[in-house]
Parts: structure tokens; sequence; C-alpha cells
């Protein structure tokens, strides 16, 4: 009876030979994304120093506002973002998604890098034989497509959230600014704890797993693994972005505090473990935010 597509999978080519050290290829794929990630991670400080993009769910005041007794300064500050209304644009848009696609590369990265070795694995001997071969960036570009797309979604949620947030006062964004931000983080502490979670991380967690269930041959098959791959990342990772979105897209606190949760979760040992915490201290949090005994951290 034949399997599902790991049939298309190349028999012939040694994929789990019992190996410590890690083959000349591979050696040279860690170096490249490496170097790809450290330069993604120096291009995203370089866009949150000098870029105006989404600050997240914050109680901020328009020019001649008061928020907590203090007068505001600056015009049309938003609630929900940095974003106006004049920036519903294509430049906008383009300028968010490049800027979204770089800084996923920086904190993805280094969790799909067993994924990606994988990959380099299986495809390494074709070359070497002379056969049809397959470059790992193929796989990756279809990953990242996944997360680019996702930036096109917040884009349009930050943006709506922005206009919206435009008309309500100082005092009502003062007072519905931590009940936002509190059921943001209780949604994704929820989340962390869910079977959904644990059926998505659990593919992450076995690059092997997924290859030999989802395996498609030559440059159209990479792609779509990379877009499937992408999914079960987006599943396993949709709720922890939705608390950078609330907290800025821009803060580079919670961006590195996520890159190390999701690393942790998807390559350390004690992941499913490391999931279940974030969870329960999300949900903490949330109660804490929401009853306003204490700010949001770093969302300054």
């Amino acid at each position: 009876m034949e399997t599902p597509a790991s049939t298309a999978l190349p028999r012939r080519y040694p994929l789990l030979r019992p190996a410590t050290l890690l083959e000349r290829g591979q050696r040279s794929l860690l170096v490249a994304v490496t170097v790809l990630t450290v330069a993604a991670w120096l291009v995203t400080l370089l866009q949150a120093r000098t870029m105006d993009m989404p600050m997240g769910i914050v109680a901020r005041a328009t020019a001649g506002e008061e928020v907590g007794g203090m007068a505001m300064g600056g015009a049309g500050e938003m609630a929900a973002s940095g974003m106006s209304a004049a920036e519903w644009s294509i430049a906008a848009f383009a300028t968010f998604i490049v800027a979204w696609t770089v800084m996923m590369a920086a904190m993805m990265f280094p969790a799909a890098m067993p994924m990606l070795l994988l990959f380099q694995r299986v495809y390494a001997p074709r070359r070497a034989q002379g056969g049809a071969f397959v470059p790992t960036w193929v796989f990756a570009a279809g990953y990242l497509l996944v997360w680019s797309a996702v930036g096109a979604l917040t884009w349009a949620f930050v943006s709506i959230a922005s206009d919206l947030a435009g008309r309500l006062s100082a005092t009502e964004r003062e007072t519905w600014a931590p009940l936002a931000l509190g059921a943001v983080l209780a949604l994704a502490g929820l989340y962390q704890l869910t079977p959904q979670k644990r059926v998505c991380l659990n593919h992450c967690r076995t690059p092997f797993g997924f290859v030999m269930t989802h395996w498609r041959e030559g440059v159209p098959g990479a792609l779509r693994m990379g877009i499937v791959h992408g999914a079960y990342c987006l599943g396993c990772c949709w709720a922890l972005f939705t608390v950078l979105v609330a907290a800025g897209v821009m803060s580079l606190a919670w961006m590195l505090l996520l890159t190390l949760v999701v690393f942790a979760e998807k390559v350390m040992p004690g992941g499913r473990g490391t999931s279940r915490v974030v969870g329960v201290a999300f949900m903490v949090l949330a109660i804490l935010v929401a009853s306003g005994s204490t700010a949001m951290p770093w969302t300054a």
C-alpha cells in the first residue's frame, strides 16, 4: 500500500546516517544563515531607530490633550500604532512589508535552522552525483513568504486600529489601553496551552518527521514545503506575535524576548514545558496589566 507524499523521498540518498559533526555543506549553510540572521538583526536595529513603525497599544494623546495629568505634545500621536490615516498608501505598505520580513528573518531563522540543515542534507548528495538539485534558499523563500503574508495582515490591522484609536479621547485611550493589552496577553497565554499549539509545535520540533510526511520533489516542491513548514510555524507562534504587535512592532526588548522563547520552544530540550510556562506567565501578566497593577513592560 502506497504511503503519503513521503514515498517521493529519495531513499537512495543518505538522510539520517549517524554523524556527530556537520558535513561541509551544512557548515557552509550554518555560516550563511548565521551571517544572514546577524545582518537582519542589524537592519532591524536601524529600522527601530529611524522608521515610523507601529508602536503598540499605548495610552497616547494628540497635541493639547492630557494623559495622567501630563500635557502631551506632538501632532497626531495614536493609541494603537505609530501609523496615521495618511499612510494608507502602497509606499507605506511596501516599507512595512520589507521591514517586517527582515524582522521575521532575524527572529525566526535561528529556530528554523534544524529544518534548513536537514533539507540541505537531503539534497547535497544529488549535487555530488550530478542529479537534480534544489538550493535550500528555495525552501527558505517559501517559509518567509508565509510570514510576509502575515505582515500584510498586520499592516492592515494596525492601520485600522490606529484610525479607530484616533477617534477616542485621551481619557478613553488611557482607560481602554490596559484592557486591550490584557486581552491580548490573555489570548496569547491561553493559546500556549491548547492542543493546536502542541500539534504545530510538534511539527516544528521534529524536522525529520516533517520531511517524511511532506516531501515534494523539485523547485516547486521545495517552495511548497517551505510554505507548509511556515504555516505550521505560524500556527505555533501567531499568538506570541500578537503580543509583539500590541507591545510595539519595533520594540527591541519584546523582539529579543520572543526570539528566545521561539528558539527555546522549537530547538531546546524541554521546549513543550517552556511553552506552558510562557503561557502561564502571559496570563499572570494579563491580569496585572488589565487591572492597572503594572504597566506593560518595555513599551516606552
